[in-house]
């Protein structure tokens, strides 16, 4: 889902970069009364696995790429503000050193992915596990969050990208930034997250969370 350089006009990608700008000045004011000192450590752990898991990207249609992102599971053990700071670490290394994602999108980049994909799948992994904390519920949960929270970044990916071309247009009528219309954009990114990385994503959530849940359960806490 890494959005490269030139293919958001000005408008979107300055507006998704104020709006994820606000969003970091939240956060930061968030972790300060949550977080511990003891614990900020692990939002460079989080965002070294992060980083890891977006590496094996899968080229898609429609100007970006498929991948899991760990938003889910790092909101799950970190809470959802400390995930969005944490992937949108990994998202900045990867667009500031290894040109993974373009730097005028990586405000794009990070509100799809960590801010928007972390929080939906949060609020979806809290509410199924709202009736119960047996292990299995929690696990059933994460994988549901996961799988919803992953989308719904692809979902927007694909509608920032599409509706370029109804925004940027030349004297010959021809699109300025991304050429692919929603009716390409939508079914490319979809198609594959709703078949193939949303279920790669709960799986990964699902594994590392059962693993967490045997090996340190005091990690998986409710965080706001």
């Amino acid at each position: 889902m890494h959005i490269p350089d030139g293919y958001l006009g000005p408008a979107t990608y300055g507006g998704l970069w104020a709006a994820t700008a606000g969003l970091w000045v939240v956060a930061s004011k968030r972790l300060k009364k949550t977080f511990k000192a003891a614990e900020v450590p692990l939002l460079a752990l989080g965002a070294a696995l992060s980083f890891v898991i977006m590496m094996f990207n899968v080229p898609v249609v429609g100007g970006t790429s498929g991948h899991a992102t760990g938003a889910v599971l790092l909101a799950i053990v970190l809470g959802p503000w400390a995930a969005f700071i944490s992937l949108s670490i990994a998202l900045a290394v990867q667009a500031l050193v290894f040109g993974d994602g373009g730097i005028t999108t990586l405000g794009a980049n990070c509100f799809n992915m960590a801010f928007a994909g972390a929080f939906a799948g949060y609020m979806l992994y809290r509410l199924v596990s709202a009736g119960g904390a047996s292990r299995k519920r929690l696990l059933f949960s994460a994988g549901c969050g996961a799988y919803f929270g992953i989308n719904v970044s692809a979902l927007l990916t694909a509608v920032e990208l599409g509706v370029q071309t109804i925004m940027y247009k030349g004297a010959d009528g021809r699109p300025l930034y991304n050429p692919f219309p929603l009716k390409v954009t939508i079914p490319a990114l979809m198609a594959g997250h709703l078949t193939v990385f949303g279920f790669v994503e709960a799986a990964f959530t699902v594994l590392s969370l059962a693993y967490i849940l045997k090996a340190h359960p005091e990690l998986v806490r409710t965080r706001t």
